[in-house]
């Protein structure tokens, strides 16, 4: 299926559970590519995390560093410059955004180093959605997924990660960021709403931070 959606290089970001894949899947199919999806489940080091972040953060932190790479590297090498859409359900960058917040500062600066080696030479992804469906939304998407180590996330938890999207998102560096009210949008039950959110994606956006409301 084709669009009219003139980006080649698009990135869904959003809180755990705000649906990033199934919009990066729905968007990937309007332009005829497969998605890019984040295979969190080869991560060894992921349940453990949830039931000890302490001990466990730096090696799933590191494990999710070394899988965006090299994924989106990949993929990158893979794809035909300005024809072969690139539809990913994450930002290279979210490893750093995690990492701050999950590492103390001794593991956070060994983390960073690692980094900024891999982060040179990755490209700004053309357009970012990122997706806002609200806390009490989040929550409950959440827990319709049915992931077990996902059940007991606490709320401060994910509202630390929202702010921590903020100050990243609040210089566009290079990219169009749309921050997505998705608060009353539900696009896997309603096609109509898919189609507000396939609108905003069409739309020419200047570079820089925009938000909307579908």
């Amino acid at each position: 299926m084709t669009s009219s959606i003139p980006y080649r290089h698009i990135v869904i970001e959003g809180g755990i559970g705000a649906g990033k894949s199934t919009l990066a899947k729905a968007i990937a199919e309007q332009l005829g590519s497969a998605p890019l999806l984040e295979p969190f489940a080869d991560n060894p080091f992921l349940e453990q995390f949830y039931l000890d972040p302490e001990r466990y953060a730096f090696p799933v932190e590191l494990s999710f560093l070394a899988q965006r790479y090299k994924q989106v590297k990949t993929a990158l090498t893979a794809r035909t410059l300005f024809r072969d859409a690139l539809v990913a359900d994450y930002l290279f960058a979210k490893s750093d955004l995690f990492a701050k917040i999950t590492l103390p500062k001794t593991e956070y600066a060994l983390f960073r180093n690692l980094f900024d080696v891999m982060a040179q030479g990755m490209p700004h992804p053309e357009l970012i959605l990122y997706l806002r469906p609200g806390s009490e939304r989040q929550q409950a998407q959440i827990a319709a997924r049915g992931r077990s180590y996902e059940q007991d996330i606490d709320v401060d938890y994910l509202a630390r990660l929202e702010k921590a999207y903020e100050r990243h998102f609040k210089h566009a560096r290079g990219s169009r960021v749309i921050w997505v009210d998705t608060s009353d949008i539900d696009f896997v039950a309603r096609p109509q709403d898919l189609s507000k959110i396939m609108a905003v994606a069409s739309q020419p956006w200047k570079v820089g931070v925009h938000q909307v409301k579908p």
